[in-house]
């Protein structure tokens, strides 16, 4: 887990004060805070006055290699890793001894699938999926594992990574892949991508293959993932530093980036971009917001240099009154970062010859970035990361507003944000003008060296993760707002009071995947490390999960158990509610994140019985009703 930031900054555990911070606790008398008004969506069924948002049996916890869902809801695996996306003519089918070739695998579904998105074609029964591939696991992902260790492997590894746009179609109750597809397309970690932005064409984006620093070969480490007004897709680089090797002596910048010698995934013995010490600039080409057009199967990825460049989780984005983009991301890095950018121009119509989403292709090259930095008085401030104010300036090692996009961590250390914890999935209510965040965890909390514990964080080795949530003042393109704690994961019956947390309803731990449905409903999926599940301390809580939370009680409630040592990520509404798609991510990973070739199934045979695959699946209500009333 990187722990790269360093500087004296303080962190949300430090600003905390009791008055403010202790949220969600006895009563949760949420009704009673002015600024926190129950949201007015209501454009589903069960939603307003006499329509309680959980109407569901919640589920107990499992331990079962097995998906769970509630009395009333059926589950379906619909596109599983390996399952050709549909590309004509080029179908090659899944083989359970893991021996497609590379060539395959950039024209079937990559693995660990993560954030998706649904973006419909005709309606809430037939439209297109888009998701993330976040990683490999290479010992499942190849005969004999990475023993011996070939150019083929990294090949087929890199093409298991990046995105995936499949169709699909509904018929009856069931979802199936629509194969051959106009829309299908695999994007890798060799695909084509352009550098657009303020840092395009910068010298730290300059390299051999590339002089002119426009054009990207891939994308890598996707995450979490927003879906814009306009109709694109955003995608979120995060843990890009396990592909670069630093060699024995990395620069400051590689340091703050926490480059380390050896890349955990081996491509630079093999693909020698990915060797720092030869290819310095390729790291600096990593790590930005990548924005897809799934509609257009034909157009290039783009990231998008404005966002700024981090270990990002993903995006998320709202609209001001004046129809401005606005754009959240955070870090999932323990005591990195929270950010948004404010586009320059409003979202400009349709229009002759133009798509929404071309009308719009460089909405995101024009804005202000900023970083949050959180007040102990319960209030916070949006600081402009622009050059040449404060301290970013040429004499603090900012030539340009280029260098302090590529450099966006440090120019953010300058300023004085807020170390947090772990930023990961943030979820928007766009009628309330409130932003919530995921805090999954932050096992260093009170640790030699490392910030002590205070009221909002009242936990040594805090693994339990927590929510915050924050008002924005008035609009969304505020430089203020206030802030808050909604809750504290964790099991209110463990032995350690710092683990017990305050939960209303079922126990959960490592808040990661969070969603909000148009009825109001907070979603939120978990993310418990392989080598902490239901031991110790999460010994009663289960496998990882997905939970919903009503903001009006604070009452959460357990909708769905993955199954063995999976994460639970990623979710996606069709536009009526009537089906949820959720992504199952490396189910049966070992502890150590890295399966033994010569027994992949040892921990799952999800889904079907045979070697371990992440998967989509496709949940609904018998009756067809919404999901969740």
């Amino acid at each position: 887990m990187e722990d790269s930031n360093h500087c004296a900054n303080p962190t949300l555990c430090e600003l905390s004060e009791p008055t403010r911070r202790q949220w969600l606790t006895q009563a949760l008398q949420w009704s009673a805070l002015a600024w926190l008004p129950v949201s007015g969506c209501a454009s589903l069924p069960g939603a307003g006055p006499g329509h309680p948002r959980l109407g569901f049996v919640g589920i107990a916890p499992s331990r079962a290699d097995a998906l769970a869902v509630p009395p009333g809801y059926s589950a379906q695996v619909l596109a599983a890793w390996g399952e050709p996306v549909g590309m004509a003519l080029a179908m090659p089918a899944f083989r359970e001894d893991a021996s497609n070739s590379a060539a395959d695998q950039a024209l079937q579904l990559g693995m660990h699938h993560d954030g998706i998105q649904y973006f419909a074609l005709d309606g809430s029964h037939h439209g297109l999926l888009v998701m993330n591939h976040e990683y490999t696991d290479d010992g499942l992902l190849h005969p004999g594992g990475m023993s011996p260790w070939t150019l083929e492997k990294v090949r087929k590894s890199q093409a298991a990574h990046g995105i995936s746009v499949i169709e699909v179609r509904r018929h009856g109750q069931q979802w199936q892949m629509v194969r051959p597809s106009a829309y299908a397309r695999r994007i890798t970690a060799n695909t084509p991508c352009t550098l657009r932005g303020p840092a395009a064409g910068h010298a730290l984006l300059q390299t051999a293959a590339d002089p002119q620093g426009h054009s990207v070969l891939g994308t890598l480490n996707n995450c979490a993932c927003g879906k814009t007004p306009w109709g694109t897709y955003l995608s979120g680089e995060e843990n890009f530093r396990f592909y670069f090797a630093g060699g024995a002596r990395p620069n400051a910048d590689q340091q703050r980036w926490g480059i380390t010698p050896e890349a955990w995934f081996r491509w630079p013995e093999h693909d020698p971009r990915f060797d720092a010490t030869l290819h310095p600039n390729e790291f600096h080409r990593f790590g930005w917001i990548v924005e897809v057009d799934p509609m257009d199967p034909g157009s290039v990825p783009v990231k998008r240099t404005a966002l700024g460049r981090g270990a990002h989780e993903g995006a998320w984005v709202a609209t001001t009154r004046t129809q401005r983009a606005v754009v959240y991301t955070g870090e999932d890095a323990r005591f990195e970062y929270l950010y948004k950018f404010v586009s320059r121009d409003a979202i400009a119509p349709a229009r002759s010859g133009l798509t929404l989403a071309q009308a719009n292709h460089a909405l995101l090259d024009h804005g202000t970035l900023y970083v949050a930095r959180f007040g102990a008085d319960g209030s916070g401030e949006w600081l402009a990361l622009v050059h040449g104010q404060g301290p970013l300036t040429a004499r603090h090692g900012f030539a340009d507003q280029g260098e302090v996009l590529v450099k966006t961590r440090q120019a953010s250390d300058l300023l004085g944000a807020t170390k947090m914890d772990r930023p990961e999935w943030l979820a928007i209510d766009q009628d309330q003008h409130q932003v919530f965040c995921a805090l999954t965890n932050n096992s260093a909390r009170g640790q030699p060296g490392q910030p002590d514990v205070d009221a909002a964080n009242p936990r040594r080795n805090n693994v339990m993760g927590q929510v915050i949530r924050w008002q924005e003042d008035g609009d969304f393109d505020s430089t203020r707002f206030e802030w808050n704690t909604l809750v504290l994961a964790g099991d209110p019956g463990g032995a350690r009071a710092e683990a017990r947390g305050k939960v209303r309803g079922d126990a959960f731990a490592c808040p990661d995947g969070l969603m909000f449905d148009p009825r109001g409903v907070l979603w939120i999926q978990t993310d418990v490390g392989a080598s902490d599940l239901n031991q110790g301390e999460f010994s009663r809580l289960g496998n990882n999960q997905m939970l919903a939370c009503d903001p009006a009680t604070g009452e959460v409630r357990r909708f769905l158990s993955g199954p063995v040592n999976c994460e639970v990520t990623g979710a996606a509404l069709t536009p009526d509610g009537s089906t949820l798609f959720v992504n199952i991510q490396h189910p049966g990973e070992p502890p150590s994140e890295r399966s033994d070739a010569s027994d992949p199934q040892r921990f799952s045979r999800w889904p079907h019985g045979g070697r371990p695959r992440s998967a989509t699946v496709a949940i609904r209500r018998d009756d067809g009703g919404t999901i969740g009333t």
